[in-house]
């Protein structure tokens, strides 16, 4: 079965990681998701934190993370999550918007709200020094 492709926003604060809960979900994800037809990381990246966040991710700090495979949850397609996480700078204020219901910065301790692909993504954070 092919893996489920996404990219994320890697977004840390005060040494906690930027989460969303989309509507209907039971764990946390991270801003961002599937890329559309013809769209690069760049385009799918920044469009799906609109939609979810309305912010404006900076372009010109925009530089990847590292990429993760994890156990998909939530997603019957699938057994597999390949997400490409990103970090960048942005402008706005957060407000969970489209089929976001909430945001929230989470810590190491509150990593079993997360699903699989988000834990993985928190650790490498940590791994690239960005969480303590």
């Amino acid at each position: 079965m092919e893996d489920l492709d996404v990219v994320a926003w890697v977004h840390v604060s005060r040494d906690r990681m930027l989460a969303v809960r989309s509507r209907g979900r039971d764990l946390l994800y991270l801003p961002g998701g599937k890329r559309e037809p013809g769209e690069d990381d760049w385009s799918a990246l920044s469009r799906e934190v609109r939609e979810e966040l309305a912010l404006e991710l900076d372009r010109g700090s925009f530089q990847e993370l590292g990429v993760i495979r994890a156990a998909a949850h939530d997603q019957p397609a699938f057994d597999r999550v390949r997400m490409a996480c990103f970090t960048a700078g942005y402008a706005g204020d957060i407000a969970a918007t489209g089929e976001v219901d909430e945001y929230r910065y989470v810590g190491r301790a509150e990593r079993a709200l997360l699903a699989p692909a988000a834990r993985a993504a928190l650790d490498l954070a940590v791994d690239r020094g960005l969480l303590s």
